[in-house]
């Protein structure tokens, strides 16, 4: 069973690091910007926009974050990060929860492109390996105007790197000791004439958790492997052509007697044409496939019972009216998407569906001090027969050193193929039936912030924000108890409206001689109509903070030094606890508090020695169960990157 996570996602403050420390350029960079408000980003509008300049509220995590915070995985570095995000547990597998929405609702793209696949709701977060990334961009808040269905929550787009250097290659290696985990990898990076090469690899090793003989919070160990090849030909001046192909494979300890495997095959080509200097377009194609089995180590047989397959088209045109201070974009998508699983009926071993979209946006800078954008969007899905208009409209007022932000838009996210079709005996316990006539759930969020940053001294920097909001969500699906039509057991089903309000805050300190502060602070609190549980497994306070030291204290060494931390108060969670269908409890999941040390080494030009202490104070919880860290106590990490051109 799954909790309702229903949350509408304010964004945090648009400040952000955006530098590189390797160069004397790059240093002069941090320091005409060290809080990266100059940024390029391209998620919030699909179109490149200055960060500051963005009426919708984005979060960058730069390459210089991943590095210094030392992240194991895409997991540990957005926990670090956001606040009112936690990963939990559900029958073995993570799940994500993100500010009360669960992972069905928060959208994961790389390179804007979507991913095949899911594990209890969520995409298999093992296939998104940091090697090469160049920033992780973050737009929470209902974004279905421009990315369609389960953007409801907000989107992560991970954006891999291009470099511009003749050639580049990384080199890397890291041990945690809870878990016995090695992890290599290596990425590089080459131009020549037209072509730019991009190849990255990373591999995983690591043992089960071992989390006691009581915990019903089961972890595995097992092995990753995740190679990506990029490859852009600049054909013309106006005209390059992006191809890429992509390979990952894990497999879990899970038994004795059998081993689940997944595997992921992804490619695709992607044509950029300039137009002129006022019109381009883009027209892409993309395929994923994402499959599970079961290796058998008796008979070292391996069984696929899962595999989703997705085809998707792209077209993307942009005008920019420079005299009128007017962008405007329009685009259009198709999908087919294929699913064949075990947990369809013999008689229906594979689904399938084909969806369409078109969509427009303005954005309208009238004057200065104003930037409007507004979207129109429609969806057609081919299972249900149905389609769903979404809309939206942001604003941003900036005056000196303030900027008053403020939002509507809306959002859905259209019934999976596994909620219409299901038919499966779960456990041996009880039935699990699809329904297709499930409604597609919908929410409207209002939200509006404000920022202020600049200098309180001719070195020290500041940027502060604070975000209130609103969310009306309608139609969350989920499974309820059934006994009718000769049917018993759980049926997903459309569930009473829930509404949302909250508020975050931020405040960051840079002082030019490397010193720094951040501190992050979400607020939700989740409205249910009278006599309706309140499902949602959101913690109603959340913190996380970093003070930090950052410089070059020769030219052949330098340092970055961390004391970061997250907290997340205590929830009562209403969840099923019994094999009786009906049979649902409050539980009482305690508050908590991780701190972290990190230090990275600089050591002449290419080599960066990195180490951690995880958990500094030793907290272990009282219960392990699906709301609760699995942790061990203190972790102690290290890790060694080489740059091998800059040696």
């Amino acid at each position: 069973m799954k909790n309702l996570h229903i949350l509408c996602l304010a964004g945090l403050c648009t400040c952000g690091s955006a530098y590189a420390v390797d160069t004397a350029a790059d240093t002069d960079l941090r320091s005409k910007d060290p809080l990266g408000l100059e940024t390029v980003v391209i998620t919030a509008t699909r179109t490149p926009k200055v960060l500051k300049n963005i009426p919708v509220v984005t979060r960058v995590i730069t390459a210089e974050d991943i590095q210094n915070v030392d992240a194991t995985n895409i997991k540990d570095m957005l926990q670090q990060e956001l606040p009112g995000l936690e990963f939990t547990y559900s029958m073995g597998q993570q799940v994500l929860n993100m500010g009360g929405y669960d992972g069905n609702n928060i959208l994961f793209l790389v390179d804007g492109e979507r991913m095949a696949g899911e594990s209890m709701d969520n995409v298999d977060f093992s296939r998104l390996n940091l090697a090469g990334i160049e920033r992780i961009e973050i737009v929470k808040g209902a974004a279905s105007t421009l990315y369609g269905s389960s953007a409801m929550g907000g989107v992560i787009n991970i954006i891999t790197r291009t470099s511009s250097d003749t050639w580049d290659v990384h080199v890397n290696s890291r041990y945690e000791g809870a878990t016995k985990e090695w992890r290599h990898g290596a990425s590089a990076d080459f131009n020549a004439g037209k072509f730019n090469s991009q190849t990255t690899f990373q591999m995983t090793d690591a043992e089960a958790l071992d989390l006691g003989e009581g915990s019903p919070l089961p972890t595995y160990g097992g092995k990753s492997y995740n190679a990506r090849e990029r490859l852009i030909w600049q054909a013309s001046g106006n005209l390059k052509l992006t191809g890429r192909i992509g390979y990952f494979f894990r497999e879990r300890e899970s038994g004795t007697v059998s081993h689940e495997r997944y595997r992921d095959v992804s490619d695709g080509l992607k044509a950029n044409w300039r137009i002129n200097p006022k019109q381009d377009l883009e027209v892409a194609y993309s395929f994923d496939q994402y499959d599970k089995s079961d290796f058998n180590l008796l008979v070292h047989k391996d069984i696929r019972d899962y595999s989703n397959r997705q085809h998707i088209g792209r077209a993307l045109y942009n005008l920019h009216l420079p005299t009128q201070q007017l962008q405007f974009t329009a685009g259009a998508d198709y999908m087919n998407d294929y699913l064949m699983t075990y947990q369809f009926s013999d008689e229906h071993k594979s689904r399938s569906q084909n969806s369409y979209d078109i969509f427009m946006q303005w954005d309208y800078t009238p004057s200065g001090h104003w930037e409007m954008i507004g979207g129109v969007r429609y969806d057609y899905f081919s299972a249900a027969a149905k389609g769903m208009p979404t809309w939206k409209l942001a604003g941003m007022y900036k005056v000196g050193k303030h900027q008053i932000r403020a939002s509507y838009a809306s959002g859905f996210r259209a019934p999976s193929l596994k909620e219409m079709y299901m038919d499966f005996f779960m456990g041996g316990i009880f039935m699990i039936y699809g329904n297709p006539e499930l409604k597609c759930e919908k929410n409207h969020n209002i939200s509006l912030s404000w920022t202020d940053y600049g200098s309180l001294s001719t070195n020290l920097k500041y940027c502060l924000m604070a975000t209130g909001f609103y969310n009306i969500f309608r139609n969350y699906i989920t499974t309820a108890t059934i006994q009718r039509d000769g049917k018993s057991g759980q049926m997903y089903t459309n569930i009473a409206n829930q509404r949302i309000t909250g508020a975050e805050a931020s405040a960051q300190l840079h002082h030019h001689n490397g010193l720094g502060a951040k501190i992050s602070y979400a607020l939700t609190r989740n409205i249910v109509d009278k006599g309706q549980p309140d499902l949602t497994a959101a913690r109603p306070h959340s913190l996380t903070w970093r003070i930090d030291y950052d410089r070059q204290l020769t030219r052949n060494y330098g340092l970055y030094a961390a004391l970061s931390g997250r907290f997340l108060s205590a929830v009562n969670v209403t969840e099923y606890t019994s094999t009786q269908l009906d049979a649902m409890t409050k539980t009482h999941y305690e508050g908590y508090a991780i701190w972290k040390f990190s230090l990275s080494q600089r050591l002449a030009k290419g080599i960066i020695l990195n180490c951690a202490v995880d958990n500094i104070f030793d907290y272990k919880p009282g219960t392990y169960y699906a709301n609760s860290p699995a942790t061990l106590g203190r972790t102690l990490t290290a890790g060694l990157s080489v740059n091998l051109n800059k040696i």
